[in-house]
């Protein structure tokens, strides 16, 4: 098993000391690192039980003994209600939001983050090994430091920093896993080597032995990443409201990119409707978070700044309520926490409730004077209805002070309504009820909603039977999926797509500088026009074959140029060059893995990332070997004239001013660091 250390205890080059991988932590003594590690070992529970419950269920088949067959329906109802037990466990791991938020924030409600997926230790040097010597011709115990330096990093993966340098990590690894597959993952053959993650809701394993797998995995742990980091955000400040928005778009776009890619993995919280409800959600947060961007610096208590803030705030609360639907949908509303549907219930009555609170006050605290503009005012309010009471016009409301009254006390009683379904619907759910500072915001919603209609309430208020009317969502800022540059694909000549004949060594003799072929491409170079009379023919060297090298000069990253350089200036004697033919392949099999989940075996067509095929290598001069690993990443470098929305306690807190990190793009890698075809 390998660990997170750096090899022979050499210092990281991050340049901390650490003797960590940079973004990388496994001994981070936090609440997020005990709730992740209480989350493995859950894991490893269920996964326990399944298979004891697969046993026996396939001993209940295949004896009739009856005495044996009670015995063992009586062991699957303890398994089964174990299975419950875990299953429940599981779902207040993910209810614990808590550990997520701001440890100075205690006056927002909190948001939810998505926990990473779990999964099991790989070795990879045993298969490497094998397959760089059959299939490459080199020996694979050169490259013994590299692929231990791969399983380290991927190691390093499943214990992620919450800040920009965890997703860099992730974003470095997934990087990796095109390459890897080019490389080692051949279409025509088993590798024998099973990557296993567990379901992030349900704890159930999934199983497969190609990389779709890995690489929808390592997406999802980065959009969780991101989430968590949202929800780290201090939003009581601009910087860390900015942060936290871009967060969650960026976690969105990853979602949305998982669900286009990769559109059949096994695994239920990658399906596409979990990953639609997901990427729901983390719009919602986002447009959450934009609503309190434009609050925080306070609301003036004026006519047309109430009724904008009031079509803010219906806008968050119809976002929450269209996640709210996606998420009590079959099968949906069985694998998600019941925390998260009565979350999103709860800040759907919340924030309708806080925009009828707003236009309440934007009708009784502000008569029509003759100061005001009239016209615009009327505007306003017509945008803000999508009907009006029957008999009235936004003019009538406007000006006769009854019929303005009359429609905002109608307003503030729909608000307090709606703030005690709020608190109604928080009661509900235990998980919940350990979140204090929602109770508190909750409560104090009511409170201000209250004051306000004992303030304007009069004896005919009870024959008074005015509905208000729905206020139409509008949002200045809407909340948009941030999609960062993701790799291009792997190299698309020397790969394990293709299968090579072992180096052979050709002796070149020019006949008046002419050596009988012609070379083309750019890296690497072929041969082409071979004269079939020329000395190479007759020394084996065939149409089609690839240079890889030189003398003792390594061309296979070299262009036209750069080989004929080297063969232009050869003696009588002539050189030794070393070329490869590309043998004829099997046909290739269909992209189907065997699945393993909850321990019984399926199959399931996946969907690949594209092979960037058409493009070669860009032309570098050639270097001395070094690791095939080394693709380097791109260093990157408030007055009484205002409102604010109800809080809890506030206290101070520190500004969290760090820019999300970029994804490495294509340029990132440098072909000229291969030393393998």
């Amino acid at each position: 098993m390998t660990d997170t250390l750096l090899p022979n205890g050499i210092k990281d080059s991050g340049g901390d000391g650490s003797y960590f991988k940079k973004g990388c932590n496994p001994f981070a003594v936090t609440g997020r690192s005990k709730l992740q590690n209480r989350r493995a070992t859950v894991n490893q529970q269920i996964i326990k039980q399944m298979r004891m419950r697969a046993g026996a269920e396939n001993l209940l088949k295949a004896t009739s003994n009856n005495k044996v067959k009670e015995m063992v329906l009586l062991e699957l109802s303890y398994v089964n209600s174990n299975l419950q037990l875990l299953m429940g466990e599981l779902e207040g791991l993910n209810s614990s939001v808590e550990v997520y938020q701001n440890t100075q924030e205690t006056a927002n409600i909190p948001l939810i983050a998505l926990g990473l997926k779990e999964t099991k230790d790989i070795d990879f040097s045993t298969f490497f090994k094998d397959f760089i010597l059959e299939h490459y011709s080199e020996d694979g115990k050169c490259f013994e430091d590299e692929i231990a330096e791969l399983m380290d990093l991927r190691q390093a993966c499943r214990t992620p920093s919450r800040d920009e340098a965890g997703v860099e990590l992730l974003a470095k690894y997934s990087s990796h896993l095109p390459l890897m597959e080019s490389r080692f993952f051949s279409p025509s053959r088993q590798t024998g080597i099973f990557f296993t993650w567990y379901d992030s809701f349900t704890g159930v394993p999934v199983c497969q032995q190609n990389l779709s797998l890995e690489k929808a995995s390592i997406l999802f742990n980065m959009a969780a990443l991101y989430s968590q980091i949202g929800t780290r955000s201090d939003r009581q400040t601009i910087v860390g409201l900015e942060e936290a928005i871009s967060s969650f778009q960026k976690a969105a776009g990853i979602l949305n990119n998982l669900k286009d890619t990769f559109t059949h993995t096994p695994s239920y919280d990658m399906s596409p409707a979990m990953l639609s409800m997901l990427i729901r959600m983390m719009l919602a947060q986002a447009q959450e978070c934009l609503f309190e961007k434009t609050a925080l610096p306070g609301i003036r208590n004026h006519f047309n700044s109430l009724m904008k803030m009031a079509q803010e705030a219906a806008k968050v609360s119809e976002i929450y309520d269209q996640v709210h639907q996606s998420m009590i949908q079959t099968p949906i509303k069985d694998n998600v926490p019941f925390f998260w549907s009565t979350m999103s219930q709860v800040k759907t009555n919340h924030y309708r409730s806080m925009a009828h609170y707003f236009v309440a006050s934007a009708l009784l605290d502000h008569q029509l004077g003759l100061s005001d503009d009239e016209d615009q005012q009327e505007k306003t309010l017509s945008q803000v209805y999508d009907r009006l009471p029957e008999g009235h016009s936004p003019l009538d409301i406007l000006k006769k002070k009854d019929e303005r009254e009359r429609v905002g006390k109608a307003h503030i009683r729909r608000a307090i309504l709606g703030h005690e379904e709020a608190l109604r619907v928080y009661s509900l759910c235990h998980h919940l009820n350990k979140l204090q500072v929602l109770q508190d915001i909750l409560r104090a919603s009511l409170q201000r909603s209250l004051n306000k209609s004992g303030e304007n309430e009069d004896d005919e208020d009870f024959s008074d039977y005015t509905e208000a009317p729905d206020i139409i969502s509008k949002t200045e800022h809407r909340a948009e999926m941030e999609f960062p540059a993701t790799t291009k694909g792997p190299l698309s000549v020397f790969s394990a797509k293709q299968r090579w004949t072992a180096p052979r060594t050709i002796q070149l003799h020019p006949e008046d500088r002419d050596l009988g072929f012609t070379l083309k491409g750019e890296s690497p170079v072929h041969v082409v026009s071979l004269d079939p009379l020329c000395p190479a023919a007759a020394e084996g060297l065939k149409e089609g074959d690839y240079i890889v090298a030189v003398g003792d000069t390594d061309s296979k990253w070299m262009a036209v140029s750069d080989v004929m350089r080297l063969l232009k200036d050869v003696n009588k004697e002539g050189v030794a060059i070393q070329v490869v033919s590309v043998m004829d392949s099997n046909p290739q099999m269909p992209t189907k893995s065997a699945t393993f989940c909850g321990n019984l075996p399926k199959t399931y067509s996946m969907i690949c990332l594209a092979y960037d095929d058409d493009q070669n290598p860009k032309s570098r001069k050639v270097t001395k070997k070094s690791s095939f690993l080394n693709f380097g990443l791109k260093n990157r470098l408030k007055s009484a004239s205002t409102l604010s929305l109800p809080t809890s306690d506030h206290s101070g807190g520190l500004p969290w001013n760090k820019p999300c990190p970029t994804f490495p793009s294509s340029s990132s890698y440098n072909h000229n660091d291969s030393a393998l075809y």
